[in-house]
């Protein structure tokens, strides 16, 4: 009989497919999540960060407008989603960090320190986006926001701004004025000038690292603080902290939109947004980039979902939840251009040039474009502080599961009962080492690095990393055991479309992107400014760093692997570990049951023998313990009566005498 058929196993709980009784699917020694609320929360802040802001818009409008959504979709379908639940379905199953979930095979376990260096970088730069965002968001209490005029000491002769024309209105012709502001070959705007010549304090070039920028080592600080504290108690206190985190970011986003609709040329930006361009659906650059958006901001191969759904209880949907977050994720992300458009709409129509002069992407976008815009509004700070609040809860959503990635692989790792019960140590350890690492892209040339760290630490290596993991559990471990393993968790198997994504479609669509992102490169550049071939070089080493992983594990794996020759050892290092299977031994049954009905013999977690070992000897301490106290009642009981009997027999003089303090009566002689 089937496992989805046992009647035994059909009790419904907290909305997850029919599974076991809820107090049997939490390890005691692990934790899960609050509810499945608090997963879909964090993993929603997880894939929902700053490029659904700063970068999908621009793509948009690029690419063709409403012309890319189509190819955008597409991917989605074919390529996001089924990723997104394949990652889901491994952690959930094994109940296992980006590390342990590579029992499946062992020689792959260098997937998993892929991951761990992938998250590492991005968790480095991210936070310091962050730092910057919160730097703004202090900056924005005031009456009038700094990056206003051009009347400031970091201001140079250049600088020309949106409200300057404003100061112009008393000339006679004002739309001379204007175009003479925007049409300067040398132009720069105020929200520029602030953001290179104060904020970062820009150096010439990334080899010029200059001095620390202590306001903004002081935010990145306060940054990592932050991030530490909601995870102090792990999953616990995070998903606590989403309920905010992941939700308030929508209220900013139509409050903006609201406010940007109303504004008098909001329209056209919209529209500009929109407007398809199907001579562009043909291109293939157009389908590249729809590809590697979705492949990034969903934040496949990161290790993160794999953390995240590790926390899940055995029985819970997770094939509804990556429905649920992937249509999030990307309808999040044309909700946000429409409310970047609206705004740069306005700005256009105010300075008199198209949308496309004004619009940009990344930090530019963040912290220039936008941030000028706002200051035409009335009431220009609230619009600042709301704006930039916004972007400090996108990131931080996703820098929580950065480092509780980071945490989870560690822990799970050692997984000794000390390293288990410290788990906030190593958290704070992560975070202290996080900081330190991030300390120089808080200096004169910090700005270099960080861009340098985005384009190339998180590019094509995640691209590897998932195609690998599509053949490991597709090809090594096997389509058949593994969707086996889905259907034994959900109660289904998984459905015919996501059998022939993971099998054959992803991995195409995912060489695909590979292939593009070779033939697309061209090399970094800020403004003007072109890297130097030694930071390239720096760049792709960084790049190759998380992939070269993969290699040597499994060239490490097959050395220590048992066998006479190469091919045992190889076949021997591909098979599954001993212990792989689901993290409860009340969920190992069927084939991970002991001596199960097919031969295939696997051994119950550590973890779980563990827990029952102590449980035994706590009941054998109790058992011995009043097994001692009716000892001791009988005791005294033998000694009161063996005091009133020698009460009985004339010692009354001294009833408490021990008998051998009793005179020895003569002996009677012999006859």
């Amino acid at each position: 009989m089937s496992e989805s058929s046992n009647p035994a196993c059909m009790a419904d709980q907290n909305g997850a497919v029919p599974g076991e009784a809820v107090k049997k699917d939490e390890p005691s020694r692990r934790g899960n999540w609050g509810n499945q609320i608090e997963f879909v929360l964090t993993s929603v802040g997880y894939a929902v960060g700053l490029g659904n802001v700063w970068r999908f818009p621009y793509l948009c409008y690029r690419n063709g407008g409403g012309a890319f959504m189509f190819p955008y979709f597409i991917m989605l379908v074919f390529c996001g989603l089924p990723l997104f639940f394949l990652e889901l379905s491994f952690g959930q199953f094994a109940s296992l960090g980006c590390l342990g979930v590579w029992k499946v095979s062992p020689m792959f376990k260098g997937v998993g320190y892929g991951m761990m260096v992938v998250s590492t970088y991005i968790g480095i730069y991210y936070n310091v986006v962050i730092c910057i965002a919160i730097y703004y968001f202090f900056s924005s209490m005031t009456n009038l926001l700094p990056w206003t005029y051009c009347n400031n000491p970091w201001n140079t002769p250049d600088c020309s701004g949106v409200m300057d024309v404003r100061l112009n209105r008393t000339l006679a012709n004002v739309t001379a004025a204007v175009a003479e502001v925007v049409n300067r070959t040398k132009r720069t705007s105020p929200s520029e000038e602030y953001w290179k010549n104060y904020v970062l304090q820009v150096s010439d070039g990334i080899g010029y690292i200059g001095e620390v920028r202590l306001p903004i080592l002081g935010c990145l600080a306060l940054s990592w603080l932050v991030v530490f504290l909601c995870l102090i108690r792990g999953v616990k206190s995070s998903g606590k902290v989403v309920y905010f985190t992941a939700t308030f970011p929508y209220l900013v986003l139509t409050i903006l939109f609201i406010r940007g609709i109303t504004l008098e040329g909001a329209f056209t930006g919209i529209k500009f947004y929109l407007t398809p361009q199907w001579s562009k659906i043909l291109d293939a650059k157009v389908w590249g980039d729809a590809a590697s958006q979705i492949f990034y901001s969903l934040g496949c191969a990161w290790g993160g979902l794999i953390t995240m759904a590790s926390y899940n209880k055995f029985h819970n949907n997770c094939y509804r939840d990556s429905i649920i977050i992937s249509v999030t994720n990307c309808a999040t992300s044309v909700y946000a251009g429409f409310v970047i458009f609206s705004i740069l709409g306005f700005m256009a129509h105010h300075l008199g040039v198209d949308v496309s002069e004004v619009a940009d992407q990344g930090p530019g976008l963040a912290f220039v474009a936008y941030p000028e815009a706002l200051t035409l509004l009335p009431v220009s700070p609230l619009w600042s502080i709301l704006f930039f609040f916004m972007l400090i809860l996108l990131g931080l959503g996703t820098q929580f599961c950065l480092l509780e990635t980071l945490v989870t692989a560690i822990v799970d790792e050692i997984g000794t009962d000390w390293i288990i019960r410290n788990k906030t140590v190593v958290t704070l350890g992560v975070a202290v080492v996080g900081f330190l690492l991030g300390v120089p892209l808080t200096t004169r040339a910090g700005i270099y690095w960080l861009l340098l760290m985005d384009n190339y630490a998180a590019s094509f290596s995640l691209v590897v990393i998932s195609c690998i993991m599509c053949i490991c559990l597709m090809y090594v471990y096997g389509h058949k055991n593994y969707f086996r393993d889905v259907e034994m968790m959900l109660g289904f198997p998984p459905p015919i479309f996501f059998r022939v994504c993971w099998r054959f479609v992803s991995p195409i669509i995912i060489s695909f992107i590979l292939i593009f992102t070779v033939i697309q490169y061209k090399p970094i550049s800020y403004g003007n400014y072109l890297y130097p071939q030694w930071s390239l070089a720096i760049g792709f080493l960084m790049a190759m760093s998380s992939v070269i992983c993969i290699p040597v594990y499994a060239l490490y794996k097959i050395a220590k692997s048992d066998g006479a020759t190469f091919w045992e050892r190889l076949k021997n290092s591909v098979k599954p570990d001993p212990s792989w299977g689901p993290g409860l031994l009340e969920h190992r049954k069927g084939r991970y049951a002991l001596g199960g009905p097919d031969g295939v013999e696997v051994c119950p977690l550590k973890e779980d023998l563990r827990e029952k070992e102590d449980l035994r000897e706590e009941e054998e301490k109790e058992e011995k313990k009043e097994k001692d106290a009716e000892n001791d009642k009988e005791k005294d009981k033998k000694e009161e009566i063996n005091v009133t009997i020698q009460g009985s027999n004339g010692s009354t003089a001294n009833p408490t005498a021990s008998p051998a303090a009793s005179p020895t009566p003569n002996p009677t002689p012999s006859a």
